[in-house]
């Protein structure tokens, strides 16, 4: 995937993000795995693979990567999969173009990953479907034209297309984090948001399956984007101890310096490993329930810890403002939460093990 990272606008507001997002979606980078039929190139999940690490690595932008996933995997593929002829008639063809960007609003301020704790709710009446309540920490927010926003109807969760000129519906910047900050997020606050019936997206009651495949496509690929940035990352640490000399003789040589590069490569190529692993069953048409839960749980901390070694290595001149390494710290951090905390994906993995607290 060639893309002119030049071309791209400076991170610094929520207008410069969507620029950048658009820019991404004109380069056809959200065409990948869509059929053709649907307005996407009909290849394989591996392809995707290849374009968002390629992205990664040109752009270093975290923010700009969980931006990109959350409108994949939020809004345009569960359209795909759960939305009528008309609704994918309405949708798809504007979010992969991008002229809209979407997401997913699940999170609320006392629910993260525990769905039953999820309280918006959404009524029935001959006009339409009332939403009320707040989502909190919904990637794309400010800059979404529309999210799939999850509520209960009838006390069983349901999906629901949500506009951001709705009546009623406030999509807001706030509160604002410090990981991935191009990414934009804010809370969500609908007060007896009316939208029409032809909005609801799936089955009433599908919302904890839909939740369910969406969470696991983010998880299985949105690393491949991070590889790309570990790669650079690794690039630039190998350079400098290379480059730097310590009493005559290059940094690297020092084995407790060469011994944390060659970790760092390590987990790169590991991540590399389970997020094509990932892409091989999904273009197989097998499940990656597991699959999905490990390469999350690996490759957050794996991303964490490779950028405290870089910074480690790099010393003082990776803390200057204009030093996007040390920022990668507070990225990582945030990647161990997004899509499910560590702890989340560990008890994923032990309940389809047979054990652990999701086991019966």
């Amino acid at each position: 995937m060639e893309m002119d990272m030049s071309r791209l606008p400076d991170i610094g507001n929520n207008a410069a993000s969507r620029r950048r997002f658009l820019y991404c979606a004109c380069q056809g980078l959200l065409k990948h795995a869509v059929p053709a039929q649907c307005g996407g190139y009909g290849d394989r999940f591996t392809d995707l693979v290849s374009a968002h690490e390629a992205l990664g690595k040109a752009c270093k932008d975290t923010g700009l990567l969980l931006s990109i996933n959350a409108h994949i995997w939020g809004a345009l593929f569960p359209i795909l999969n759960y939305g009528t002829i008309r609704q994918r008639s309405i949708y798809l063809q504007n979010l992969i173009s991008s002229q809209w960007v979407g997401g997913h609003a699940i999170t609320e301020i006392q629910a993260g990953s525990d769905l039953k704790a999820l309280t918006m709710t959404a009524e029935y009446t001959p006009e339409g479907f009332l939403l009320n309540g707040r989502k909190r920490f919904i990637t794309n927010t400010p800059i979404a034209d529309l999210l799939v926003v999850y509520a209960r109807l009838d006390n069983k969760l349901s999906a629901f297309i949500v506009h951001n000129n709705d009546e009623d519906a406030n999509f807001l910047d706030f509160p604002q984090v410090s990981g991935c900050q191009s990414a934009t997020m804010g809370d969500v606050m609908l007060e007896n948001c009316l939208i029409p019936h032809s909005r609801q997206l799936g089955k009433t009651g599908s919302g904890n399956i839909m939740i369910q495949q969406a969470l696991e496509l983010e998880r299985a690929f949105i690393f491949a984007g991070f590889c790309g940035v570990m790669d650079w990352q690794l690039d630039n640490v190998i350079r400098f101890s290379r480059e730097r000399k310590i009493n005559g003789a290059h940094l690297g040589k020092n084995q407790a310096i060469s011994h944390k590069i060659a970790d760092m490569k390590l987990r790169l190529d590991t991540i590399r490993l389970w997020v094509n692993e990932c892409a091989r069953l999904k273009d197989n048409n097998k499940r990656i329930t597991l699959a999905s839960a490990q390469t999350k749980l690996f490759a957050g901390e794996a991303f964490l810890q490779s950028s405290l070694d870089a910074v480690q290595i790099l010393g003082s001149s990776s803390l200057t403002i204009d030093n996007a390494m040390a920022g990668l710290v507070s990225d990582a951090l945030g990647s161990r939460l997004f899509s499910g905390s560590s702890e989340i994906q560990k008890n994923i993995i032990a309940a389809l093990l047979g054990t652990g607290e999701g086991y019966k």
